[in-house]
């Protein structure tokens, strides 16, 4: 019976070992497909994120790139606007020069017309003399005809209508 008992506890503790080494594996299948599981929703998040981050920066992209259109425009807009001023300018400087031309010729002018410059009216050396000497100082045919500007005698301002400048 010893053996019998030797015999059946051996044949008793297969049993019990192949059953514990079977719930062993179950326990180990278990956690390694949990943990499979657990892996591919953490690699299903990840891919989540992923994919998130990307929209986000093709956003970004599409938005930059409004804007750098949006710059683009305005300096366009703004360098023909330069472009018209610059351009008036350049007239603007143009008749500028052309008035000023203007403006000395008739300084010139007024310049030699001017009694008190002794060109025209009084041949006296001395301009102050000439200028309040008025008893010397006879109008007559000899003086008109010495002095073809007699009309602008007595510092007349010379004035030039808006249809004499041409722009």
């Amino acid at each position: 019976m010893a053996t019998s008992r030797t015999g059946s506890s051996s044949s008793s503790t297969t049993p019990r070992s192949s059953s514990s080494v079977e719930e062993f594996q179950q326990v180990l299948n278990e956690r390694k497909r949990k943990r499979m599981a657990s892996n591919r929703e953490a690699a299903r998040r990840s891919r989540m994120r992923k994919q998130k981050h990307l929209d986000d920066l093709m956003g970004q992209v599409s938005q930059l790139a409004h804007e750098n259109n949006q710059i683009l425009a305005n300096i366009n807009i703004t360098t023909q606007i330069y472009l018209n001023i610059e351009a008036e300018n350049t007239v603007l400087r143009a008749q500028m020069a052309e008035l000023s031309t203007r403006l000395q010729s008739l300084s010139e002018i007024n310049d030699f017309i001017n009694p008190n410059n002794g060109v025209f009216g009084y041949d006296h050396p001395n301009h102050y003399e000439a200028a309040h000497d008025h008893h010397h100082h006879q109008v007559n045919d000899d003086t008109f005809m010495n002095n073809p500007w007699g009309c602008f005698y007595g510092n007349q301002p010379i004035i030039a209508s808006a249809d004499m400048i041409m722009y």
